[in-house]
């Protein structure tokens, strides 16, 4: 049985913020031409400033335009993930809108299958990524984060085959080294804010599948505690 997928009115936007790095990145979008999405070096600025860039961001379009909210939820910079978490969540709670938190290491994968999907449309119709996508990010104290994906059929979502994980690299390598299928390793070390694109890309295919998470269901990543215990 298949399910009915779920469209937004024109009018209707999806929003999503990227904060985990150093870099601050917004996309809204109503899925049917009309899309805006920006990234802003803000390093510790971002408390600052994040409040001031959303309301300019999401201009001409209001908050009552949005039907969904989305966040990367880490792994990431500790105070940046929580920011970003947090204000989706109050944006959420105040709006009556669902909060879809998304994997940093998801939407990296889902931007290279994206893009290579892209690409092969281009040169030869009809193909499509058949190799895992092995997801690699430097974590604090010489450790990594790592997580596994394949893309689903049409490129309408990701299926984790790893979660997203703290390891030390010796244990990830050897991760690697026993995985049965072909994969694709992407190392995620900068530029993340613009994969913001794909917070939101994954958040409405939930969204057109049913699902409405409220927004205390939004938590955040983090991996591992910021200082050494």
């Amino acid at each position: 049985m298949t399910t009915e997928l779920q469209h937004l009115e024109p009018t209707k936007y999806g929003l999503a913020l990227h904060t985990t790095t150093r870099e601050l990145g917004l996309v809204i979008s109503n899925f049917v031409g009309d899309t805006r999405s920006q990234v802003w070096y803000l390093d510790r600025e971002l408390s600052s400033h994040l409040h001031q860039y959303l309301i300019e961001f999401i201009q001409p379009q209001t908050w009552a335009n949005l039907a969904f909210l989305a966040v990367a939820k880490g792994p990431g910079g500790f105070t940046g993930t929580r920011i970003g978490v947090v204000t989706a969540r109050t944006l959420g709670q105040q709006l009556g809108l669902p909060v879809f938190a998304i994997s940093t290491l998801a939407a990296v994968a889902y931007s290279q299958v994206f893009h290579f999907c892209s690409v092969s449309m281009e040169t030869e119709p009809g193909v499509r990524s058949q190799s895992d996508i092995a997801v690699e990010m430097p974590a604090q104290r010489g450790q990594v984060f790592g997580a596994i994906y394949q893309s689903t059929p049409n490129i309408s979502g990701l299926t984790s085959l790893l979660p997203d994980t703290l390891m030390t690299p010796e244990v990830w390598q050897e991760k690697l080294a026993t995985w049965n299928t072909t994969y694709q390793l992407i190392k995620a070390e900068s530029g993340l804010g613009a994969t913001v694109t794909s917070v939101l890309q994954l958040a409405y295919l939930d969204w057109q599948q049913g699902k409405c998470p409220n927004w205390s269901e939004a938590l955040p990543f983090y991996g591992q505690h910021p200082v050494e215990m």
